[in-house]
């Protein structure tokens, strides 16, 4: 038996339904690995179907595609190259299971079937899937590995089983989705299962944005002794190398590449970036066209979409009104020349006018309210969707949280689009990521380095321009306190009591409790949009539309 070995972590980006291609990409991984004299390649969670493949495994159809696709991987692996650890649903008697396939030496060596089925947030794999047993380890290339199957890492009893059955590596297959901090817990699980058991251990996750979900890859080797061996690039497909050697006994990771943990903001423009790539590239859109206002949420979803698709492929349109500033104007236009982006300018005025004569008889008794102000931004949908129809290109909202929270967004109008890379930002750190950008340029990212967002669009006071001299806080709080009161309702589930507690007046919390009560059934119409958050709207937020809890316990007398 040899004292030495190699593992390669496959840090690959599936196409979820994609089986043929995503069988590639463990083929080619297998060949690069192969040239770098890897013994075992290890790949994430379901990367044969794709993450997460959701119904798809309900139609046997599919799964008949999944197991002929690794019945003819494991066939070529015996040509005494790499084994393979991959992730595919597979049916065991007549039950489908979230699986780890080992295929060596020509066949399916071994199967391990997830244990613990995750049921909260976005994930739904109890409807799906089956539940297997804790299983004992596999031996592969002489050496006894522990194979867990993502959320199995985060309970104790998995790892208790393959270490009581003499595992000598734990190696854990996963698609872990992106969310700030969640990096950190990842880490802290995997250091909790380490220390229980004595045993190294591998993590190797997904990378790529699937739907409203994007994957930091980032895998990581733990030694024994808890300390972090390798660290994998974030962000980014990567075949990392690690080298084993046994030492009285235990298996020992050499030190390698450390990759440096990314700040916060970092972390929410890769998310947006990457999610928005692949949900264009994957879905073969031909490139974007989104709105230019001259404000900062449309100019940070533009810089976002050059970076992401490059810039021939970012279509943005200035649709001034009687009330757009020429300060609007000029800033738009210096951004579409930062970023190298095509601008047209197509004017709403005569288009207004239209909807004021057809509407005249009804309207003729009433005051120009809120509704004349959400005309305009219909028409600037409705213009945004011709163009879409007629070219090709997915309309991007820029919709941020904040305002999509509280219902400061206009349904058929600005929340008009396919995707939205702000769904699940607040206000607070739009700012925060424009000033971030023009300080940085993101590894990656395909659009122009430098200073992009011209400063005046960051530091002036937000406005809509649907009337004259408009600005978001004639109808809401300064966006530090509306941001602040949200997270405490939303991601912090409290009160309206305990948010008030906090400091903040009690008529604008339940006000905006209100908002955001009410406003669900425009959310439940909004367009999908990258998760960043632990709670974002969407699978994470399932409240009624018809809703009317007040938001507080009962008092007691």
């Amino acid at each position: 038996m040899s004292d030495s070995l190699t593992i390669a972590l496959a840090q690959t980006n599936p196409t979820v339904g994609a089986v043929a291609a995503n069988a590639d990409l463990i083929r080619q991984a297998r060949s690069d690995a192969a040239a770098e004299g890897a013994d075992i390649v290890v790949f994430s969670e379901l990367n044969l179907s794709g993450y997460p493949p959701e119904d798809l495994v309900l139609r046997s159809s599919f799964l008949d595609a999944i197991e002929a696709a690794a019945n003819e991987l494991a066939t070529e692996t015996s040509d005494g190259g790499p084994a393979l650890i991959i992730g595919a649903p597979w049916r065991v008697e007549g039950e489908c299971y979230n699986a780890a396939l080992v295929l060596d030496a020509g066949e399916i060596k071994g199967i391990r079937l997830k244990h613990h089925l995750p049921n909260y947030g976005v994930f739904d794999e109890k409807r799906v899937f089956a539940s297997g047993p804790p299983s004992g380890p596999v031996v592969v290339r002489g050496v006894r590995l522990g194979v867990l199957v993502c959320e199995d890492m985060w309970f104790d009893d998995v790892t208790e089983t393959v270490s009581e059955t003499g595992a000598e590596i734990i190696i854990v297959i996963n698609g872990s989705p992106f969310e700030l901090d969640k990096d950190d817990v990842r880490l802290s699980h995997a250091v909790a299962r380490v220390s229980e058991t004595g045993l190294p251990l591998v993590y190797v996750n997904q990378v790529g944005g699937q739907d409203d979900l994007a994957f930091d890859g980032g895998s990581f080797v733990l030694n024994a002794d808890r300390a972090l061996a390798v660290q994998a690039p974030w962000w980014k497909t990567d075949l990392t190398h690690t080298t084993w050697t046994k030492s009285e006994g235990a298996w020992i990771c050499d030190s390698g590449i450390v990759t440096p943990e990314l700040d916060r903001l970092e972390n929410i423009y890769q998310a947006m970036v990457l999610g928005l790539r692949d949900y264009i590239g994957k879905n073969r859109f031909p490139g974007v066209v989104l709105g230019l206002s001259g404000g900062i949420d449309s100019a940070i979803s533009a810089v976002v979409a050059a970076d992401a698709l490059g810039p021939n492929k970012v279509h943005c349109v200035m649709m001034p009104s009687p009330y757009t500033s020429q300060d609007s104007l000029e800033d738009a236009a210096a951004l579409a020349a930062n970023l190298g982006v095509k601008l047209d300018s197509i004017g709403i005025g005569d288009a207004m006018t239209a909807f004021e004569g057809m509407l005249e008889t009804h309207f003729s008794d009433t005051t120009p309210d809120t509704t004349e102000e959400n005309i305009q931004s219909r028409i600037r949908g409705l213009t945004l969707m011709a163009l879409s129809n007629k070219f090709g290109h997915m309309v991007l909202s820029t919709g941020n949280k904040s305002e999509v929270s509280v219902g400061y967004a206009t349904l058929y109008g600005d929340m008009c689009g396919g995707y939205n890379v702000l769904k699940d930002v607040y206000k607070t750190t739009v700012t925060a990521l424009s000033g971030w950008r023009n300080d940085h340029v993101p590894d990656g990212v395909l659009g122009a380095s430098g200073a992009v967002m011209p400063e005046r669009i960051i530091t002036k006071p937000p406005t809509a321009e649907l009337r004259p001299d408009q600005k978001d806080e004639d109808s809401l709080p300064p966006y530090a306190e509306l941001d602040a009161i949200l997270k405490g309702l939303i991601e912090n589930a409290r009160s309206v009591s305990d948010v008030i507690a906090d400091g903040h007046e009690a008529d604008t919390v339940r006000r905006i409790h209100r908002l955001l009560r009410i406003a669900e059934y425009k959310r439940r119409q909004a367009s999908p949009g990258v998760k960043i958050s632990h709670l974002a709207f969407g699978r994470d937020h399932r409240y009624p539309i018809t809703n009317a809890f007040d938001g507080d316990a009962p008092k007691s007398s």
